[in-house]
């Protein structure tokens, strides 16, 4: 733990960890050379059964035998769009690419036409790296009507068809000198507020940020892991995928989440450590419910994306006997700002997103003003440090909006930090509830709320009002077998916090409106409830 006693909101970056001069293709060449004949990457197809696996030395010939090939048909610096839920061909084109000098496009395999049109045409993508189809969406035959109104695609290809994938146009050309500061990957954010735009990430960035995130945990050299987070997000990709490589780690990779398959995974592969968003988590615990497993070789797991209620944080520990933690961060960021560690208090756990990571400086600033706030008040939490992106692809009036003169990236967020630098996440700067004149923030309702029994999942959201301006209401997924009593619910919101949190507005829902990465699209929410009310 850092040993700070702040008066300002401002943690000053700490150097306790190295930063190295990496890239996503040295850290794949490194591990390859401590222990080429260890296992890196087996394969669960999309039954959770074990197909294919890979060592160290395996993955990095594969790796550099596509990049070799890519550079065959296409130039250092262009982009190519991977289109794919989570297989080997995705890793081995993480690599390859890296390895090659090109950035990698990353596309949620849920998206239709539109969505991918948008996404190859702003990211300047020369190429598009594809399976057939994914849980029902026809990806090949929705790419071919897309492409053929972009003339800048120069190649379509199906990651699982190797002859396509691995051909040369050419004879074999030298590996190019990939920079840490060059651009890697254009990742799209996860649009909980609106349309996405391209976060271009650097070497430098991801790795070791992957890095600092694994220290942090305790991650245990040679471990076993679960990668159940989609690896089009930084946490798959980035934090899973790079952390394990620069700890010989070993990973299981799920090319879909499906919670009883996660759950036999743990029991039967030695898995150690998981990652995934509440919503995940939450789908294990009932899945296990239903199905129990043995979880006695898990000893760490770990959540973030979003708000992670204390309740849920209970729950994992209890049952799965491990220990927890938390990150925080954005795609902006490559992904993370802040982390727990294994030896902070519960409490600490339950309430906060712990310390800043290393070499990243955080400052909390009053939205208006910009000046920073004193502890334990809620401002918008902004950070700068090395592993900021870029910026957002070809938009600089955006990047500039984000990252002001000073080099500080407004996250958006708002938030509180204590006297020792531990940060609180208190929602976002738009979520935030402004009823009559008074600012309420949707987390704390919300974890109130999930501390009732009854209650599965929740999100609260402000709905226009006429006399406040804004009023507070709740979208609440029950237990099984509860139904929705607002009364009770009134009752236990009452007696837990000030009256004017309590939601004015109650609403059952079966399902959410997710982002590819499993967060709920509060927007999505607002907008369907203003709509019920416009025709009402």
């Amino acid at each position: 733990m850092y040993a700070l006693d702040l008066i300002e909101s401002h943690s000053p970056a700490q150097a306790d960890e190295a930063l190295f001069d990496s890239t996503v293709g040295s850290v794949l060449r490194q591990a390859a050379a401590l222990m080429p004949q260890s296992h890196v990457l087996v394969e669960a197809d999309g039954d959770g059964l074990l197909q294919r696996r890979w060592t160290y030395a395996e993955l990095l010939a594969d790796s550099e035998r596509l990049a070799q090939a890519l550079l065959t048909r296409f130039e250092p610096g262009e982009r190519i769009a991977v289109w794919a839920p989570n297989l080997p061909e995705w890793v081995i084109a993480e690599f390859g690419l890296a390895l090659a000098g090109l950035v990698l496009v990353t596309v949620n395999p849920g998206y239709q036409p539109r969505e991918l049109k948008y996404v190859l045409e702003q990211s300047g993508a020369v190429g598009l790296f594809l399976i057939a189809e994914h849980r029902g969406n026809p990806m090949a035959r929705i790419a071919a009507e897309v492409v053929a109104d972009i003339p800048a695609i120069r190649e379509v290809v199906d990651l699982e068809d190797h002859a396509a994938l691995f051909r040369m146009a050419g004879p074999a050309l030298a590996l190019p000198t990939v920079k840490p500061r060059d651009a890697v990957q254009i990742q799209y954010t996860s649009g909980t507020t609106g349309f996405p735009k391209g976060v271009v990430l650097h070497h430098h960035g991801i790795t070791n940020n992957a890095r600092h995130s694994s220290v942090r945990m305790g991650m245990p050299r040679g471990a076993t892991t679960l990668v159940m987070m989609p690896l089009f997000h930084t946490a798959g990709c980035g934090l899973a995928v790079l952390g394990a490589v620069q700890f010989g780690g070993r990973m299981v990779l799920m090319r879909a989440f499906e919670p009883q398959q996660a759950n036999a995974l743990i029991e039967g592969e030695g898995v150690i450590g998981m990652m995934g968003v509440p919503t995940m988590l939450i789908a294990m615990l009932e899945a296990d419910a239903h199905t129990p497993r043995d979880f006695s070789n898990i000893t760490m797991a770990g959540s973030g994306g979003s708000m992670v209620p204390p309740e849920l944080i209970r729950r994992v520990t209890d049952r799965l006997g491990c220990q927890f933690y938390i990150v925080y961060g954005q795609t902006e960021t490559s992904p993370l700002l802040t982390q727990t560690r294994p030896e902070d208090s519960f409490d600490d756990q339950c309430h906060t997103v712990g310390q800043a990571m290393p070499h990243t400086e955080l400052s909390i600033r009053d939205p208006a003003s910009g000046a920073v706030v004193p502890v334990d008040t809620v401002g918008e939490i902004c950070a700068r440090g090395y592993s900021l992106m870029l910026g957002y692809n070809d938009d600089p009036r955006a990047t500039a909006k984000t990252i002001d003169a000073e080099g500080w990236l407004h996250t958006g967020d708002l938030g509180t930090m204590d006297r020792r630098g531990f940060l609180r996440v208190t929602g976002r700067v738009k979520e935030m509830i402004i009823r009559g004149g008074e600012n309420l923030f949707p987390a704390e309702i919300e974890n109130v709320l999930l501390e009732h029994p009854d209650v599965a999942e929740v999100a609260v959201v402000g709905v226009p009002d006429e006399k406040f301006g804004e009023a507070v209401a709740a979208f609440v997924r029950m237990t099984e077998g509860a139904r929705l009593d607002p009364g009770a619910l009134i009752a236990h919101c009452r007696s837990n916090m000030a009256a004017q949190k309590t939601p004015r507005h109650w609403i059952a829902v079966d399902a959410w409106p997710l982002t590819g990465s499993g967060k709920i699209q509060k927007f999505a929410l607002r907008d369907q409830w203003v709509a019920r009310e416009n025709r009402d």
